[in-house]
């Protein structure tokens, strides 16, 4: 019988043009029936074997990739390790308010006032729930990730802390009105699961047998969409900016 263990969602927060975009990392354990029950892993361990993967997403990784070391450690943990998307989907995040107000409200107004609003707020990108999977940059797993968001049309680029929200296209705000503006971000989830295997090994005079090893750990990754960038600079967050008007 496949030994598991559940684990319950849990929520990371994310900072995002002056609102929240939240996003949930639920990961969960299944030791397939190569695994033994006694020898049953955290989901914890398992995103670390896979970190810690000779070769991760059909990449060979070099110690150093996971701050290993030759003689102090930490080595190889596993042979394999795979992200399998299984699903992908897009909706829009929370909606929040981005401006000051901005009146027309001067007694002898006559014409309405153009605004906009540029992309002054940043956006926070993806963060992982567990310690291996909250290196960006060159490494780690979310850089893994990059090349699987990169399938779709709407990216979430991995390898950066932050980008800024589009701009706004120009309002006017009617006499007599106060206006202000709204962003609502674009968001994707990607679900799938982090696939690791730990070859058989023979036995020797020092250690015993061991059988192939097969570990799963089911993972949820959100974030906002990123538009294309240039010049090797991180793409703007995209969205839909809207105004709300009351009377003065």
């Amino acid at each position: 019988m496949a030994a598991k263990r559940r684990f319950k969602n849990k929520k990371v927060r994310y900072i995002a043009i002056g609102a929240s975009l939240v996003s949930g990392a639920a990961v969960a354990t299944v030791l397939l029936p190569s695994a033994n029950a006694a020898d049953e892993l955290t989901a914890e361990q398992i995103i670390t074997k896979c970190q810690r993967a000779e070769v991760l997403n059909g990449k060979q990784q070099d110690i150093f990739d996971f701050n290993g070391h030759p003689i102090a450690g930490p080595s190889f943990e596993s042979d394999n390790c795979d992200f399998v998307e299984t699903n992908f989907e897009t909706f829009d995040g929370p909606t929040e308010k981005v401006t000051v107000d901005f009146p027309n409200c001067e007694p002898n107004a006559t014409d309405p006032v153009k605004v906009s609003a540029g992309p002054g707020q940043t956006v926070g990108q993806g963060q992982g729930k567990y310690t291996a999977t909250q290196q960006g940059g060159v490494g780690g797993l979310f850089s893994a990730l990059s090349g699987s968001w990169l399938r779709h049309k709407g990216t979430l680029d991995m390898t950066i802390n932050s980008t800024s929200a589009k701009s706004a296209e120009g309002f006017e705000v009617p006499v007599g009105k106060v206006m202000s503006l709204t962003f609502t971000p674009k968001m994707q989830r990607m679900t799938g699961e982090w696939r690791v295997r730990i070859d058989a090994r023979e036995a020797t005079t020092t250690t015993n047998a061991t059988p192939e090893q097969n570990l799963v750990a089911p993972d949820v990754v959100e974030g906002p969409v990123i538009l294309p960038g240039a010049a090797g600079k991180p793409g703007l967050a995209d969205g839909t900016y809207k105004s709300t008007v009351e009377d003065c």
